[in-house]
């Protein structure tokens, strides 16, 4: 065998790359849970001010700030010897409400690679496992990754994107949040469209728990009823609008999903999927966004459709064409790609 040495040192150089990056990745998740990323937001400090400040380790904190400034995350002025975040990095990194908001995707990555074990065993067995075996992180980290963006685009541009959407929920409609976790999307249309009703749906009692808790706080309680039921099962009919976010590629049947919501809308009704931004042709997926969405696909997504009944397994990265097909044999006449964003696609069915 014949090892090209320029080629072999490009690999290595990738790879000394992707061990720095698996390795920050928790030190990301400590930063943000510490409030190390807020403090620097606010201003340069040292690690010694830095640690007073949030009531922390210098030692650690030193390390953690080498750490973070050498990949990029943390800026360092040598002159004071103090670090800082500019613009972007605080954007990113101290803004809960940021639509580039970061830190929940790492806490997701933490949270899949901690069933490392059990996955081993379905890759030699073909089990699934489902969401709810997972640590709470899972949970909790995909909330907090995707609420930013449903907060910077469900609004402002998917839900207007839809043919009459908007005026009807406007004037009061029913609604059904199916696979709603633990409620971000929910809440978010129930605040923005007081004059409708909402109905919240997951499998996973935990997350709905959260999502009525959620619900109070937010002062919409009165209009929305969060339930824990099954994609194929949820109650209710003649819905105007029925949603998924980046859930329908998680289910098991989810041509039977397609029948139910099609059974459960009225003739006018309309359901918007939000799935993973990806291609058909599976090449044109191999770059870094779709090299994310596989891996979150190859831990969290694929075994948990295999978990369920029937296992189709369409992964995250199914394409539009594959949805088209699993949406259209659930009796939907109607499907059209209405918008879309680097990570997301959005679609519209309508009976």
């Amino acid at each position: 065998m014949a090892v090209n040495m320029a080629k072999l040192k490009v690999f290595v150089g990738k790879f000394v790359g992707d061990l720095g990056a698996a390795v920050h990745s928790g030190r990301v998740v400590i930063g943000e849970k510490l409030g190390l990323y807020k403090a620097l937001a606010e201003g340069p400090l040292n690690s010694a001010e830095l640690a007073a400040k949030t009531k922390t380790d210098e030692r650690y904190v030193r390390e953690w700030l080498c750490s973070q400034a050498a990949g990029g995350y943390v800026s360092y002025d040598a002159a004071s010897g103090k670090f800082y975040l500019s613009e972007e990095q605080a954007f990113a990194l101290a803004d809960d409400n940021s639509p580039a908001f970061l830190p929940g995707a790492f806490q997701v990555a933490l949270g899949a690679i901690q069933a490392k074990d059990q996955l081993e065993e379905r890759f030699k067995s073909g089990k699934g496992m489902g969401w709810h075996e997972h640590n709470a992180n899972v949970f909790v980290g995909t909330e907090r990754f995707f609420r930013p963006g449903y907060a910077a685009n469900l609004i402002s541009a998917w839900i207007p994107s839809l043919e009459e959407v908007d005026a009807k929920l406007r004037a009061g409609a029913r609604v059904a949040d199916v696979g709603c976790g633990l409620g971000a999307s929910t809440i978010l249309m129930a605040k923005h469209y007081p004059n409708s009703q909402f109905a919240g749906f997951d499998y996973h009692d935990k997350s709905i728990e959260t999502a009525k808790q959620r619900g109070k706080d937010a002062g919409v309680a009165d209009r929305i009823i969060f339930e824990v039921a099954m994609a194929k099962t949820y109650p209710g009919r003649d819905y105007d609008f029925v949603t998924f976010f980046d859930c329908l590629h998680d289910m098991g049947d989810p041509q039977g999903a397609s029948e139910h919501v099609h059974s459960s809308l009225k003739s006018d009704g309309t359901w918007m999927i939000v799935e993973p931004f990806a291609s058909d042709k599976i090449e044109e997926n191999f770059h870094p966004i779709g090299r994310a969405f596989y891996g979150a696909s190859t831990l969290l997504c694929t075994p948990a459709s295999l978990s369920q009944e029937v296992g189709l397994a369409l992964g995250a990265q199914a394409g539009e064409k594959r949805l088209r097909e699993v949406v259209t044999s659930g009796g939907f006449t109607r499907f059209r790609r209405a918008t879309q964003t680097p990570f997301n696609l959005v679609f519209e069915a309508r009976p």
